[in-house]
């Protein structure tokens, strides 16, 4: 079970902040004990074929086919072109399943410094951050992701969980919309519109 599936189980406020936060996780590679750093990727071929899957999400209505596109686009995240932030990744995976979050968030700390540019170590802390009740750096992370992409609908859908516990439900609309102009098929992000919309409509009746 990878790391944020378990911790998505562990109570019932917990699940849609953390299934709405973190990509699902690649399959652990195998490693080599010898860590050999791969070049920097001068194709535009990635950012080319990310950008194509972006638009495919945003034209699929079928909730199930986008979910496949969804996927996709996450697998594009995992991958940081880096063999030692891969490796870095994996362990604080590890030691996110294992409940050894000081460990997970050092793992994190380094990936981060190794290479700033990648949104998901961003990501991933963001989300530990968050189960950990650390709200104000967990945001503080989102904008980080942000800023590296701001079509991260996974940091997204993070943010409005996180303004959720303020009990704006306007700025938390806004962020859920922002999901859904991005994610259009996205279930959760529909029913959360949907509920928080009948909501501010009630209220100014």
């Amino acid at each position: 079970m990878s790391a944020m599936r378990f911790f998505a189980m562990t109570s019932a406020a917990l699940p849609l902040a953390l299934i709405l936060f973190a990509p699902a996780l690649p399959a652990m590679a195998q490693q080599k004990d010898v860590i050999v750093e791969q070049p920097a990727n001068t194709d535009s071929s990635p950012r080319q074929r990310l950008d194509q899957l972006y638009v495919q999400l945003k034209r699929e209505r079928d909730p199930d086919k986008a979910s496949s596109i969804a996927n996709q686009i996450r697998m594009e995240w995992n991958d940081s072109n880096s063999a030692t932030i891969n490796l870095l990744m994996q362990w604080a995976d590890k030691a996110i399943e294992e409940k050894r979050n000081p460990a997970a968030l050092d793992f994190l700390d380094e990936a981060i410094a190794l290479k700033p540019t990648y949104a998901e170590s961003w990501n991933r802390r963001a989300t530990l951050n968050f189960v950990l009740g650390n709200y104000r750096k967990s945001m503080a992370d989102i904008e980080q992701v942000l800023k590296i992409e701001p079509r991260h609908f996974g940091a997204l859908s993070g943010m409005a969980a996180i303004l959720a516990t303020t009990g704006n439900d306007e700025i938390t609309l806004k962020a859920w919309e922002r999901v859904l102009d991005i994610y259009p098929a996205d279930r959760t992000a529909q029913d959360q519109v949907n509920t928080l919309s009948e909501k501010l409509a009630g209220n100014r009746t």
